[in-house]
């Protein structure tokens, strides 16, 4: 018998050492001081972004947000061909606001009961460009009112990951 407890506390404690702990280094991740949901709504296209597993094969995207009378939002997620003229597929999601202080940060849900950070971190002045990041750091977007960013408003934007803990190089650009 005191072999198997001995046993089972050397595989828990093997167990517990294979836990990734979180990276407590970074500083936790910055948004906007505050967004202006009226102006935050409508059509954003996606200029680059982190790889991930739910964008693969989409060469490009656009994204519509429009206020709901609930007061959630309503996401619409379009996957486009490179020119844009037409949709591979679509998703619709509904996203919440989390910090009524701020707007910045927002829970999106397209697959009840799951849902996903959505952080407003990076805002043009008028609204012309947003950085959209995930607390973990394992998302990012960069989205522009217009399919097209000038090489210099990228590199700023690029530039101004770094400092919040984003690897510009993992970019995919569109």
């Amino acid at each position: 018998m005191r072999v198997v407890c001995v046993f089972i506390l050397l595989m828990v404690s093997l167990l517990t050492a294979c836990i990734p702990m979180k990276d407590t280094s970074i500083e936790p991740l910055q948004t906007v001081e505050k967004v202006d949901l009226e102006r935050y709504l409508g059509e954003w296209y996606e200029i680059a972004r982190y790889p991930n597993r739910f964008q693969q094969d989409c060469p490009a995207s656009k994204a519509t947000y429009s206020l709901l009378p609930s007061g959630k939002i309503e996401v619409l997620n379009e996957c486009y061909d490179h020119d844009y003229q037409h949709v591979l597929r679509s998703v619709k999601g509904k996203a919440r606001i989390v910090d009524q202080s701020t707007n910045a940060r927002l829970k999106v849900t397209f697959f009840w009961p799951f849902s996903g950070d959505y952080w407003i971190i990076d805002l043009g002045d008028n609204y012309e460009y947003a950085v959209v990041g995930h607390p973990d750091r394992k998302y990012l977007w960069i989205l522009s009112r217009t399919p097209e960013m000038s090489e210099d408003l990228y590199g700023k934007i690029s530039e101004g990951l770094i400092s919040q803990g984003y690897d510009p190089a993992r970019l995919v650009r569109r």
